[in-house]
């Protein structure tokens, strides 16, 4: 079976309190063989975590997500990096920016990006963005951190402008597909895809949202990654199985503590 890794979704969220091990199940049954689910306040790490150590293909990343900080104390650096040694812990975020519902808190969110930012340089892990309607600050704030001291990133479900993508890739970050990528009225989002370097490209569901089709209406669940993918297959004429070894590859490039912990419980 061709497999697959789901690399942004939220097995915490209540959406899968009934049937989270069954969603899991059908994950691993349509060949996503790893997932990374995202902790998105301080609160839900303990939870998050728990789901990660209690199955071997779930991985986590921690941070405030930009719609939070005015509800949550802002994280400190030596706080993420503390959470960062827990070896399932393969990423900081997601943080970024969203100026299409919480632009009031704009310079609270930039404050933040910033710590993510410091903490993803002093850990070597990758940083999950969230950018929403704030795409000059974000191209900014990204490219002077970088300048300071280089860093991984990922765009997450990316469906910004060709402008962000285009600095984002500049600094050698990947962009993430998700289901928005499926939707019929993408095309414009599609175009900015099939314009990426193929070894800059990852897929995700951000479950429980924005389901692909066919499933669309419906709760987003990893096992629905492959249809995404199979959507980015098309967009870089390729084969599903060569389009899913191509971003295997990418995600083991960028979660390399994912990967190596994939590596040794198939050697162990």
């Amino acid at each position: 079976m061709t497999t697959i890794t789901d690399s942004h979704c939220h097995l915490d969220f209540p959406a899968f309190d009934e049937n989270r091990e069954a969603v899991i199940q059908r994950a691993l049954d349509a060949g996503v063989h790893r997932m990374v689910t995202i902790c998105t306040k301080p609160p839900s790490e303990p939870t998050v975590r728990a789901i990660a150590e209690q199955h071997d293909p779930i991985f986590y990343a921690y941070g405030i997500h930009p719609m939070s900080v005015t509800k949550q104390p802002l994280v400190s650096v030596e706080h993420l990096v503390e959470v960062s040694r827990h070896p399932k812990m393969v990423g900081i975020g997601e943080t970024g920016l969203d100026y299409h519902y919480t632009a009031d808190s704009a310079a609270l969110q930039k404050t933040s990006l910033r710590i993510h930012i410091e903490a993803a340089q002093e850990t070597g892990l990758p940083l999950i963005i969230h950018a929403r309607a704030a795409d000059e600050d974000m191209a900014r704030i990204l490219t002077e951190g970088y300048r300071a001291k280089p860093y991984s990133c990922v765009m997450h479900c990316f469906s910004s402008s060709a402008e962000l993508a285009r600095a984002a890739l500049d600094l050698n970050f990947y962009l993430s597909m998700s289901g928005i990528a499926a939707f019929p009225k993408s095309q414009d989002l599609r175009d900015i895809f099939a314009a990426a370097p193929l070894d800059r490209i990852l897929v995700e569901t951000d479950s429980p949202y924005l389901a692909p089709p066919p499933h669309r209406g419906r709760d987003n669940e990893p096992s629905y990654v492959v249809h995404t993918a199979k959507v980015g297959a098309q967009v870089f004429g390729l084969s599903y199985e060569d389009f899913a070894k191509a971003t295997e590859a990418n995600f083991d490039r960028l979660f390399a503590k994912a990967a190596a912990w994939s590596a040794a419980s198939v050697a162990g």
